[in-house]
């Protein structure tokens, strides 16, 4: 059995027309949107949970299409595209399931556009300083391994980029000490007769061999004879990704933690947990397995899932293989969880994390009711230290992201508990007790050997917020990272406006994408400061950058590729470049340069951004 389906937007509205082969007497449509939505005719609501709708459909006569006319509550439907219709669609009814998306899914290929390769040196992040040498270029058929790059020549191979010999004519490379160099800087020299890298240690080697990397990739071979001197400008040049909404493979990530190492970036943010999963095992709470799984009789429906039910997890080995591979590259690997809000799943599985009386209504901006942990309750404690200590033993970088962001404006108002707690505790609004909660909960992260992290609404409470010297995530713009520096805290800029690659590239509607917070292409990410120019006295509060990936309408993994790609090679100019070079580099010309990085990477890159 199939089932015909098309979509069309008109003005506010999606038009939906499912057309059935044979007769199907009372089916019901479920489907995943980006955000909550609401029928507007042609259906009945059987059940919503956040952007999952079951919807109750007339009898579907074979051959007739039946039109449902859907909208999103949030009045944002003017910005909608592709990735806004209904996705994970299936059809349930007396003769059985069955899935279908007609829909056309991910971006589209497109023409690249006719930009020459940049006459810069192509290498990204754009170097501190580059002193080309007058004799030409010599091609290189291969360059000599050393030990000191085996992680570089590991990543070569696993690109099938022949670029690295043990034969004795290989150009030959010499890694060199200088204790005097600043931790990750590096110097490059190249010429006929072979190339030196110069650094304080491993971590400037393995920079410096990332660079002669790419020149052999991007001048094929003929790399330019000169000397490099280069050194990263943030310690914290992340990216983000959320494997909750959408569970990316183990080798997925494993791919674009090689795709981070190109850009030398060096913090992986594993965004496991939200509404919707929690997607590691965690030996104190083995009861958390069941948030892998969604679907018909499961604590959370099919949302965002590619059909009618989905499970994904890592297990120990997988979280183990993943921080390994991180390593090998000097990445280290951010766990996150999310509270006290984004916790539907765990208020479904622990119900004790919610106040018995709590006559709330409260609901977050994706939907979900009921979705907010109660520090109230000593069953919340339990959880969060428990999530706490384990992934203290299970990641090593000794830091842990508490999530911390949007917060219900009304949230706890209906809980008897919360009540007494202000009472006790001095506590007037929703942020005061939040900030209470996110203080004593980085208190745990410090308990067990661990930095807390969070996003910016951690600052917020009278009692001056999360504290224990936490790094603040300021990502719905730069305005809250200002004052949380000028509180005193570290700052990690992510501007959605900026850094999230999830975004679509334009507001045209038939592109892929979310909208929310801007739509743009690879030059966008680089105009803006991480320090603002209004804001000069935060500068030594300010580590790093970091993009971001948010999965609501990801269905594949590969979808997501030219998403990220070639964004994040303004991302990493962002991070590691002086202002000046990131301001003067030719980015479109770099992206031409990149293809076959891109291409050895076998990773999809937007063709017009």
């Amino acid at each position: 059995m199939t089932i015909g389906f098309q979509c069309e937007f008109s003005d506010q509205t999606i038009l939906c027309d499912l057309t059935a082969e044979i007769d199907i007497i009372d089916p019901v449509w479920s489907f995943s949107l980006m955000s909550v939505g609401q029928v507007v005719s042609g259906a009945d609501l059987v059940e919503q949970v956040g952007g999952y709708m079951a919807l109750r459909l007339p009898t579907l006569v074979a051959g007739v299409p039946h039109r449902v006319v859907l909208t999103y509550k949030d009045g944002q439907a003017y910005k909608m595209n592709r990735a806004w219709f209904p996705l994970g669609n299936y059809l349930t009814s007396a003769a059985g399931v069955v899935d279908f998306d007609a829909v056309r899914q991910g971006v589209m290929d497109e023409p690249a556009p006719a930009t020459a390769a940049t006459s810069d040196l192509r290498l990204v992040p754009p170097v501190d300083r580059w002193l080309p040498a007058d004799d030409p270029a010599r091609r290189h058929s291969a360059l000599a391994k050393v030990p000191n790059l085996s992680a570089v020549i590991a990543l070569a191979e696993r690109m099938n980029a022949t670029v690295f010999s043990d034969d004795t004519t290989a150009t030959p490379v010499r890694c060199e000490t200088d204790t005097t160099m600043s931790e990750g800087a590096y110097q490059l020299v190249i010429s006929a007769a072979g190339v030196t890298i110069t650094a304080s240690g491993e971590r400037g080697w393995h920079y410096g061999g990332i660079s002669l990397l790419s020149l052999f990739l991007t001048y094929d071979g003929a790399v330019p004879n000169g000397v490099i001197y280069d050194c990263p400008r943030f310690q914290w040049r992340g990216q983000h990704l959320d494997c909750a909404r959408h569970g990316f493979s183990k080798d997925t990530i494993l791919r674009l933690l090689d795709l981070m190492a190109m850009m030398k970036l060096n913090k992986f943010h594993w965004h496991f947990a939200d509404d919707e999963a929690f997607r590691i095992p965690l030996p104190s709470l083995p009861e958390l397995t069941q948030l892998q799984t969604r679907g018909a009789g499961e604590l959370v429906p099919s949302v965002f899932a590619a059909g009618p039910s989905a499970q994904h997890g890592y297990s120990h080995a997988d979280v183990a293989d993943i921080i390994a591979h991180a390593a090998a590259l000097h990445i280290d690997v951010l766990p996150e969880i999310e509270i006290p809000a984004h916790s539907y799943g765990l208020c479904k599985l622990y119900p004790l994390t919610r106040d018995p009386d709590d006559t709330g209504t409260e609901t977050s901006v994706q939907g979900y009711g009921e979705n907010i942990l109660n520090p109230a309750m000593p069953e919340t404690w339990r959880i969060i230290e428990n999530m706490i200590s384990d992934l203290s033993q299970i990641f090593p970088f000794a830091h842990i992201h508490l999530g911390c962001d949007e917060l219900p404006q009304d949230a706890w108002a209906g809980s008897p508990r919360v009540d007494a707690l202000k009472r006790d505790f001095d506590l007037v609004s929703r942020d005061d007790v939040q900030g209470w909660m996110m203080e004593r909960v980085a208190a745990l992260a410090t308990k067990y050997g661990c930095r807390p992290a969070a996003w910016e609404e951690a600052q917020y409470g009278k009692n001056g917020g999360i504290g224990h010297d936490a790094i603040l995530f300021s990502w719905t713009g730069q305005g809250p990272g200002i004052a949380a520096a000028r509180a005193g805290y570290d700052i990690v800029m992510c501007p959605a406006q900026h850094t999230y690659f999830d975004m679509a590239h334009s507001y045209d509607r038939d592109d892929w994408g979310a909208t929310w917070a801007a739509c743009y292409g690879v030059a966008e990410t680089l105009n803006w400061d991480p320090v603002p120019a209004e804001a000069p006295d935060i500068s030594d509060r300010v580590i790093g950058v970091q993009g971001t990936y948010w999965g609501e309408f990801t269905v594949q993994d590969h979808q997501f590729e030219p998403m990220i790609a070639p964004r994040i090679l303004g991302l990493a100019t962002t991070a590691w470049a002086s202002d000046d070079h990131r301001k003067s580099c030719d980015i479109h010309g770099l992206v031409r340069a990149y293809a076959p990085i891109f291409a050895a990477l076998n990773w999809r890159v937007h063709k017009n951004a």
